[in-house]
């Protein structure tokens, strides 16, 4: 039986999610769920399935695998992690591992913020202003490492090449003061380039405007209810 990941039919938090998935070779099924226009913002997709998975808290993203049943982004990463061994090997790599998974989801979020607000336009010109202090944290992290956690990749570098690929969609010469981390997405990619990342699908890729326009129909009250 293959793994099963539920999501809105976006990037959003998936999206490091298939790359995992996509980069460990398994096989897997990419279950989306379509979100209704406005106004009414129909979710009955999700709604009429949410209770019939047997989840203990339903909620998107999802990941089914045999009897394992999670929710939540990160456990799901850390899931697939542990199978494939992508967690870091020493107590040091695991810190900087877990430390830099909850920074980028603070990172994330602070994107989200203004993707997700009609005053998007009038937002964007704050959250690029800041933008270059919080780059320079992960470029200091990062330092001269080929990946985040030290010599061989992990989940989290996933999560933050995410991340770091939406913001350079969202303003292209935001790293250009951080030569590590433009190194950083080009070998990523090199190492990494999987059928989700060829096709250019602008669900998979869009952010800034065009993050906003394919997923406020999904930003009604609970996105993930």
């Amino acid at each position: 039986m293959p793994v099963v990941l539920g999501y809105w039919d976006i990037r959003g938090l998936a999206h490091s999610i298939r790359l995992l998935l996509e980069y460990t070779g398994t096989v897997y099924e990419d279950k989306m769920y379509s979100c209704g226009e406005a106004p009414d913002y129909d979710k009955s997709q999700w709604i009429n399935e949410k209770g019939k998975l047997g989840l203990d808290f339903p909620n998107l993203p999802y990941l089914i695998d045999g009897k394992n049943k999670l929710t939540q982004s990160n456990a799901i990463l850390r899931y697939v992690a542990r199978k494939h061994k992508l967690y870091g090997e020493t107590e040091e790599e695991m810190l900087r591992v877990d430390m830099l998974e909850n920074q980028a989801m603070d990172f994330r979020m602070s994107l989200v913020m203004i993707c997700y607000n009609p005053d998007f336009e009038k937002l964007k010109p704050g959250y690029l202003e800041q933008l270059p202090g919080k780059l320079k944290l992960f470029s200091q992290f990062l330092g001269k490492r080929k990946w985040f956690a030290g010599e061989k990749i992990t989940f989290v570098d996933f999560v933050i090449y995410d991340i770091l690929d939406q913001n350079r969609m969202l303003e292209p010469k935001c790293l250009d003061l951080f030569q590590n981390l433009k190194d950083f997405l080009d070998r990523f990619e090199l190492q990494t380039l999987t059928p989700l990342l060829r096709t250019g699908s602008p669900k998979l890729l869009a952010t800034g405007k065009e993050f906003h326009s394919l997923t406020d129909t999904a930003a009604a009250g609970a996105i993930a209810n």
